[in-house]
Parts: C-alpha cells; structure tokens; sequence
C-alpha cells in the first residue's frame, strides 16, 4: 500500500514538473512587443497610425502586440491577453476577430459578453471590459502573430 501511495505521490509530481516546464518553456520561447497608436483618418479616408504619446479624451488608441516564436519549433495554443487600460474604453474592434473579453479578469467569453438583469439577457457595455485574450493554435518557427483592440481614451 505504501508503495503504491509512493508512486501515486510520484506520477503527480512528474506530471505537475512537466507542466510547469512547459508553461516556462513556452514563456521563454515567445517575444512580445507592444505599440500604442493614435487612429488618424486623414482627408481622403485612409487611416494611418502615429505614436499615442499625447493621446487626448475622444480619440482612438490602437494596442497592438506582436508574439514572436524565437525557437527552432512550432509552438501551439498560446493563449495571449491584452488588458484594457483604465483610462480607455474598448470600442468593440479587435483583431483577429476570434477574441474573447473578461469584464473580471477571470472569466472570458466570446464577444459580445451578455448578462441578465431582471431576468432579460442583454450585452454587456464595453465600457466594462476589462481585456482581451486570443487563442493562438499554432505559431511556427521563427514567425509572429499580431493581435490587436481599439479604444477611445475617456
């Protein structure tokens, strides 16, 4: 019985060890760069993006954060969250488009997220929106995934 507990105790902690090595491993194997920038749409309808070093209330904000797989094999289900600064206000656009929203930073749900109050379901304002995670499947080699959202400064 003793040696059975023993290996019971054994295989769980070999399986929790590789799981962390794992979840270190996969840290250390993704490069994360992020850039803020301001959404300008100039006179003929093209949009172009300039540093949001002075961003003022009203205007929109672009977080977009690029995961570079800096090892020599693929990499699957990364799971990347970008949170929502307080003085921002997600706008609903976010790419790709697979993401999924947390107003708890706990829970995340696919977009829009819905609740019930008195008893009718109805959406969540974006105003609540906490962050933004997206499931990246599968990122090859020595190649790069960009996710992104957009927010209002309040």
């Amino acid at each position: 019985m003793k040696l059975f507990q023993f290996l019971r105790h054994a295989l769980i902690a070999t399986a929790v060890s590789a799981c962390l090595i794992n979840i270190s491993y996969a840290a250390d194997a993704l490069k994360m760069e992020l850039q803020a920038n301001k959404i300008v749409k100039t006179a003929d309808g093209k949009v172009s993006y300039i540093a949001a070093s002075n961003a003022q209330k009203g205007e929109t904000v672009q977080y977009r954060a690029t995961y570079t797989n800096v090892i020599d094999q693929p990499i699957s289900d990364v799971a990347v969250t970008l949170p929502i600064p307080a003085s921002m206000i997600f706008t609903g656009e976010a790419k790709p488009n697979s993401a999924q929203a947390t107003i708890d930073g706990k829970n995340y749900a696919d977009m829009p997220l819905m609740r019930k109050v008195d008893g009718k379901v109805v959406k969540v304002p974006l105003s609540e929106y906490k962050a933004l995670r997206w499931n990246i499947k599968l990122l090859p080699a020595n190649k790069s995934a960009d996710v992104s959202l957009n927010t209002t400064v309040n």
